[in-house]
């Protein structure tokens, strides 16, 4: 059964994605890091919301009958653990108050769950759309 999400969860998914992106960048942007050490924590999100895409991705395709390596399904979650990991390894040494590297942990998971339940939105639509062509 391909029942399309209610555009109050299409809604609220992005909401999420928005919210949490939004918030780490804008903490990040208005933080007194150093350029590099922002650059870090800017390249574990935008990494770890590929990651979750294609953990999220590979999930959906292995349940549909649709082909997926064991390597790249594999990969993805090693991804998205390593994503994580490397958040937590930074924050742990980040030289910021606790609420700080709090708003960063939180903002972040925001945004990863964010991108999975978009795109499981954008893929259910996608499925309901060819189902009826």
């Amino acid at each position: 059964m391909n029942q399309k999400p209610s555009m109050a969860f299409v809604f609220a998914s992005w909401i999420a994605l928005g919210a949490g992106m939004g918030g780490f960048l804008i903490g990040l942007w208005r933080s007194d890091m150093l350029l590099n050490e922002k650059g870090y924590y800017f390249t574990i999100l935008m990494y770890g919301l590929f990651a979750v895409v294609s953990v999220q991705k590979s999930v959906r395709d292995r349940l549909e009958g649709i082909p997926v390596t064991d390597m790249y399904y594999g990969l993805s979650w090693l991804s998205t653990l390593l994503a994580v990991v490397l958040l937590t390894v930074g924050l742990w040494n980040a030289t910021l108050l606790p609420s700080e590297k709090g708003f960063y942990a939180f903002a972040f998971l925001l945004a990863l769950f964010g991108a999975i339940a978009v795109q499981k939105n954008t893929r259910d639509n996608q499925t309901v759309e060819i189902g009826r062509s």
